[in-house]
C-alpha cells in the first residue's frame, strides 16, 4: 500500500495552503514569490481550480491522511495536450523522506490516465538539487536551463526546464 495519497484540494484547505506558502523553506523554492493571504487563494480556487484550468491535490500520508503539501498541474492546455506540473512539502518534517517523489507519481499517473495529456513540463531554480532529483526520480528529463532568468532577492537566477511524455501516447 502507499505511504503517500493525493486528493482533491477544497476550499477547506485555505488555511492550511496559506500557512504552508508563507514558510521561508517553500518561498525559499519558489519562482513565484508573492505573498498568498486568504483572499488570493480562493480567487486561485475560483478562476483555476474551479474552472478546470488547474487540477490541484493536497498530499496526504499514513493511514490517517495527515496533509503534508500540494501537487498541482496548471496551465492545462488541452489543445496541445500538455500542463505545467508545481508541488510543494509544506510541513518540514517532511522533506527528504520520498513523499514529494510519489506524489509526482500519483499526479503524472493522474494526468496522462485521467486527463490524457502528452506532456508535463515544469520548471525549478537552477540551484535546487533536491527538488530535482525528486522529479528525476519521477521520470522527468533534462531540457534546458535559462540562465539569469529570474531576480529574486537582489540576485539573477538560472531556471531549469524538465519535462516528461506519457509513453502512452506517442
Amino acid at each position: 500500500m502507499s505511504k503517500v495519497y493525493i486528493r482533491p484540494i477544497t476550499y477547506d484547505d485555505t488555511e492550511l495552503v496559506v500557512k504552508w506558502r508563507a514558510m521561508k523553506f517553500v518561498q525559499d523554492n519558489f519562482i513565484f514569490r508573492e505573498p498568498i493571504t486568504r483572499e488570493v487563494h480562493e480567487n486561485w480556487m475560483r478562476t483555476k481550480v474551479d474552472t478546470g484550468e488547474v487540477v490541484q491535490f493536497i498530499i496526504c500520508v499514513g493511514e490517517e491522511r495527515f496533509p503534508i503539501g500540494s501537487v498541482y498541474l496548471n496551465k492545462i492546455d488541452r489543445k496541445h495536450s500538455h500542463c505545467e506540473y508545481g508541488i510543494f512539502i509544506g510541513e518540514e518534517d517532511f522533506l527528504g523522506k520520498g513523499y514529494g517523489t510519489e506524489a509526482a507519481r500519483l499526479a503524472i499517473n493522474y494526468a496522462f490516465d485521467e486527463l490524457k495529456l502528452h506532456k508535463i513540463v515544469l520548471r525549478l531554480l537552477g540551484d535546487n538539487m533536491r527538488a530535482r532529483k525528486s522529479y528525476e526520480k519521477a521520470g522527468f528529463v533534462y531540457e534546458g536551463t535559462s540562465r539569469d532568468y529570474v531576480l529574486l532577492d537582489g540576485k539573477y537566477r538560472d531556471v531549469v526546464f524538465m519535462g516528461i511524455i506519457n509513453p502512452k501516447s506517442k
